[in-house]
């Protein structure tokens, strides 16, 4: 029943809204960034989807941002927090319904095994960024188990180089940014419940969407890490290997290293064990109290 019901709001607000921005595409209206940002929040709201941001996305253009990959769902996520568009597989474009929408979010699709393409397609990312619009990689080219991060391709990195050949601009951001599904229901979701948000390539798409939905509840974790500078003298290998080292910092530290959204979901279940045993409620509710008191005593 919910299935339905998600489905049914996403086709309803697809129909209302597809018209408007097929006119702020073809007149080049500003709109047609805020579109589909719209409908991304949206679309994650009624999905269930809970997106926790950590860090900021960066307000200057031109912007790349070089993420991780592990699902369809990273769209709806990372669409969500700004306006942007992605850079996709040129296979996306001939998906049923997914292809549409990718269409309608001003995708640029390449052939990433085309290497004689690269040049053409690097300049039509770079246009883009000249443009003013946030552009998203998903660097490592497939999509990973959601438990690690997969080495980072460099070649479409050529796009920031791209972008400052016409003089325009002296210096391009590159941002590293970092997705992780990290609980579900507001319970940690470790290495082997993963697969309910990861989608690896050889996992059927449509039993994995039905499934995600209907879960209800799905907590993500966006981490946007320190930009770095791409300037004429740059080499794009060396900041494919900067944001692959930064990305996998931040996405061990959101699944458990450090503070992050598993680790407040394993306190959350600490403090509900906690508060079943007899006695042990009421003990914690007298410490909290009394230091509470203290803190009031040494403020007054």
């Amino acid at each position: 029943m919910r299935v339905w019901i998600v489905a049914t709001v996403l086709v309803v607000m697809t129909l209302a809204l597809s018209p408007l921005q097929l006119l702020a595409i073809r007149f080049r209206w500003p709109l047609a960034r805020h579109l589909p940002w719209i409908w991304q929040r949206v679309a994650a709201r009624v999905a269930g989807v809970r997106v926790r941001v950590v860090g900021r996305p960066a307000t200057e253009r031109p912007l790349l941002l070089a993420a991780n990959h592990q699902s369809w769902a990273d769209i709806m996520a990372l669409g969500s927090v700004m306006p942007l568009s992605f850079i996709a597989k040129s296979d996306v474009r001939g998906w049923p319904v997914f292809g549409w929408l990718a269409r309608l979010q001003r995708t640029v699709f390449v052939e990433r095994n085309a290497r004689g393409r690269t040049g053409q397609q690097t300049d039509s990312i770079a246009a883009r960024l000249r443009a003013g619009d946030a552009m998203v990689l998903f660097a490592e080219g497939t999509t990973s188990d959601g438990n690690e991060v997969l080495p980072f391709k460099t070649a479409l990195f050529g796009a920031a180089q791209a972008a400052l050949r016409d003089g325009s601009t002296d210096a391009v951001l590159v941002q590293p940014v970092s997705i992780a599904y990290c609980g579900a229901h507001g319970m940690a979701m470790g290495r082997f419940a993963r697969p309910l948000a990861a989608w690896p390539g050889d996992v059927a798409l449509m039993p994995h969407l039905v499934r995600f939905l209907r879960e209800g509840a799905v907590d993500v974790e966006i981490s946007f890490g320190e930009p770095v500078v791409f300037r004429p003298s740059s080499d794009r290998k060396a900041t494919a290997r900067l944001c692959e080292t930064r990305v996998r910092a931040m996405l061990r530290r959101s699944l458990g290293f450090g503070r992050s959204c598993e680790d407040r979901g394993a306190a959350g279940r600490a403090k509900t064990s906690l508060a079943s045993l007899p006695g042990e409620a009421d003990k914690e509710g007298e410490e909290r109290v009394a230091s509470w008191s203290g803190a009031n005593g040494r403020n007054g």
